[in-house]
């Protein structure tokens, strides 16, 4: 068994220094040291030796074994050295390669910096499920039971409560209003919160329609709030938002909905 520990030493460190690439180093690793390894398979005949004989080829086993795993180590160190050399000069003044780093979508990002200026002025952020239902996207915002928003045509109806009515029809919510009624119902007034999100109409996609999109809005409910107060509310956040002064006007617009209802412009920055 001596000879046979000798022999494979001598194997093993001729195919360590043969070894061109870490890949192939772990592969001698594995051919020797292994469980199944050549010198494993020779330590585990130690057993059928006398014990004088076993306390002999047992040292030199571990110090084979040692001096295998120094070789493997000492060989990595020089191939990764090798690796690392570059050919030729190098200019170490050049400039780096900068790293590519991603970013937020835009929509994302200017939903979180109109989050963090309503924040500011003390508005919660408040969201609500993506699946909502006929009672709080239509019923309880007055839309009659006629009205064209209420069919499939525009509306993603969720399947098999086609149906039913009221809380138990299921619908991908097609708008955001009907979130002021659950915070309403919930916390009551005066209130002041935003609720940002996703919403789906059954549209077909062009240059101006979207299945899926972003609505952001805005919702205050208190005494002797004016007009005046909201434009400075709106002139403010465009301002936290856009960095610099953004000139707004403010017009009067019918809203089936909403009585009186004004729209709101700003001038294009670019």
């Amino acid at each position: 068994m001596q000879s046979r520990l000798e022999s494979l030493y001598e194997s093993c460190l001729a195919a360590v220094g043969e070894a061109g690439s870490a890949a192939a180093l772990q592969e001698v690793n594995q051919h020797y040291l292994g469980k199944k390894g050549a010198l494993t398979v020779v330590l585990k005949e130690l057993g059928s030796l006398s014990p004088e004989e076993r306390k002999t080829v047992g040292k030199r086993a571990n110090e084979i074994k040692e001096a295998i795993n120094a070789a493997i180590a000492s060989r990595r160190e020089e191939i990764l050295e090798a690796a690392s050399v570059v050919e030729g000069t190098v200019d170490l003044t050049l400039p780096g390669t900068p790293p590519v780093s991603g970013a937020l979508h835009p929509v994302t990002q200017m939903c979180h910096d109109l989050n963090d200026a309503f924040r500011s002025l003390g508005f919660e952020i408040y969201s609500e499920d993506e699946i909502t239902s006929e009672k709080y996207a239509f019923d309880n915002l007055n839309f009659p039971p006629d009205h064209p928003a209420r069919e499939s045509m525009d509306t993603y109806w969720i399947r098999g409560t086609e149906d039913a009515s009221g809380a138990q029809r299921l619908c991908l919510r097609p708008h955001l209003t009907g979130g002021s009624v659950r915070h309403l119902l919930r916390h009551g007034a005066p209130a002041r919160f935003v609720y940002p999100g996703h919403v789906y109409r059954n549209e077909t996609t062009d240059a101006r329609h979207e299945r899926a999109f972003y609505q952001y809005e805005a919702l205050i409910v208190e005494k002797d709030f004016s007009f005046a107060s909201g434009k400075l509310l709106v002139d403010t956040i465009l301002e936290r938002v856009f960095g610099r002064e953004v000139e707004v006007r403010m017009r009067a617009g019918f809203f089936p909905f909403v009585e009186p209802g004004f729209e709101i412009d700003m001038r294009c920055l670019v």
